[in-house]
């Protein structure tokens, strides 16, 4: 499969913190032009956080966006989205049978060894962090490195996410070293929609350069 270069995630938390609803910023993201969005809530899944995830599902199914839910399975099968897992997750060959097929599966990975092991798992793509520190999670693993992504790219036979700290300054550097893609989650705010067309713009200059 062939990944959007720009990933960008939808993190309830920050966008709280900047006092946006995540409604709102989903809509400024894919009116921006983005291809694919992922939802991503670590705290409890009340049902108000539901209902907001089946607004933004319905949102990306009728523009054409590929819509991905962060480590709920079930909850990406209830909307008709794909899913992106963790470690601390099910393995995706345990997902794989619950949510079908076709259903698009990403799976995180922090490490060599990780990245080794999630190569024999039925995932789509494969996710590497963080590149750089990160602020969007409360104990982050080691700091992978703009190196270490150059150094491992080669072992993987998929698609690959780079995610962590990655903003618009660096991430030249980072496509450079192998990423498919980009996960985008700080440098999206404050202004939404704006910096969404800045990170497509970004991600255009990069596939015109490797080209």
């Amino acid at each position: 499969m062939t990944l959007p270069r720009f990933y960008p995630i939808l993190d309830t938390a920050t966008a709280d913190r900047f006092r946006i609803d995540p409604v709102v910023a989903a809509e400024q993201i894919v009116q921006a032009g983005a291809k694919i969005l992922q939802f991503r809530h670590k705290s409890f899944w009340s049902r108000e956080v539901f209902e907001m995830l089946e607004r933004v599902a319905a949102l990306c199914r009728v523009s054409g966006v590929l819509f991905v839910v962060n480590d709920r399975a079930d909850l990406a099968r209830l909307v008709g989205a794909g899913v992106h897992l963790g470690q601390q997750d099910l393995w995706p060959t345990e997902v794989r049978p619950m949510v079908g097929a076709r259903t698009l599966i990403g799976f995180s990975t922090h490490n060599q060894s990780q990245l080794r092991a999630a190569a024999e798992e039925p995932a789509d793509y494969l996710a590497l962090g963080p590149v750089f520190g990160t602020a969007t999670k409360e104990n982050p693993d080691p700091v992978v490195g703009v190196e270490g992504l150059r150094r491992w790219r080669p072992h993987v036979p998929r698609p690959l996410v780079a995610i962590g700290g990655i903003t618009r300054a660096n991430a030249a550097e980072v496509f450079a070293a192998g990423a498919d893609s980009v996960a985008v989650i700080s440098d999206l705010f404050p202004e939404v929609r704006a910096r969404a067309e800045e990170w497509l713009a970004v991600a255009a200059a990069a596939r015109t350069k490797a080209r």
